[in-house]
């Protein structure tokens, strides 16, 4: 079992920041202010191509550890961030800028590729959540959540469906080819966003993965647009979510 070790600290607009490796994996942890007491736990999951700290990461933190009081972790995906590409990741990237210079669809080769990066990414975040429920703030037996859209689907789906610790989970923008059969255990109250517009991932794919959760609440926010077009206010939704499943105080980020 790998430990937790801060690498780096800072903070500003009442969030800390604190950089954290386990084993071989870069990871940040944003939290409230020390001495605010424990606090429920979010993971989130990157977009394809992104990284741990990439602005949507650090902007949805923002709103969950300063609105809720929430703890939220990030961990780079494999070959993502600071984390090196390996053969199969460079041969994955290449094809997919071949496809997309021929007008090709995409579908396929990110389906594909997501799928491999999921098989790596689910233990990783399971040794993640083991080593942060170590720390007093969060414990053991805190709520945990799990956010992630596009590839933090492909990654968060598989994850959800074997991780009990996980009690609800915003999903969204993924094709359902590979995440069926796993949604399908996946029991636990889930948000799930779809643009309307998608030039990538037909309405019908998004909505297929939808029906395939076995949550008794489950609830489908589709919006007009294409796919990099996901309303701002999204995030305010997802954080209104957790708020509602773990308590939090749901104020006005700082």
């Amino acid at each position: 079992m790998h430990s937790l070790q801060f690498t780096a600290e800072s903070s500003s607009n009442g969030m800390v920041e604190r950089d954290f490796t386990v084993g071989d994996v870069p990871g940040v942890l944003w939290s409230p202010a020390p001495g605010t007491g424990r606090a429920p736990l979010i993971l989130m999951g990157h977009g394809g191509g992104n990284h741990k700290k990439h602005p949507a990461m650090a902007g949805r933190a923002q709103r969950l550890v300063t609105g809720c009081g929430f703890h939220v972790a990030v961990i780079d995906a494999p070959g993502h961030g600071d984390r090196p590409r390996s053969a199969h990741d460079e041969q994955e990237i290449a094809e997919l800028y071949r496809a997309r210079a021929a007008g090709e669809p995409e579908g396929p080769i990110v389906v594909r590729y997501n799928a491999h990066l999921a098989e790596l990414a689910v233990p990783e975040y399971q040794a993640t959540l083991d080593a942060l429920q170590e720390l007093p703030e969060i414990g053991a037996d805190g709520p945990v959540g799990y956010f992630g859209l596009n590839m933090g689907t492909a990654i968060g789906v598989p994850l959800v469906a074997v991780e009990p610790r996980i009690t609800a989970a915003v999903f969204g923008q993924h094709w359902p080819d590979a995440l069926v059969e796993k949604a399908k255990r996946i029991t636990v109250p889930i948000e799930f966003a779809v643009q309307w517009d998608d030039e990538h991932i037909p309405r019908e794919a998004g909505l297929a993965l939808f029906d395939s959760f076995a949550s008794k609440e489950k609830t489908l926010h589709a919006n007009a647009g294409r796919h990099k077009e996901l309303p701002r206010f999204e995030a305010d939704s997802a954080v209104r979510f957790f708020a509602r499943h773990f308590g939090g105080p749901l104020t006005s980020p700082a």
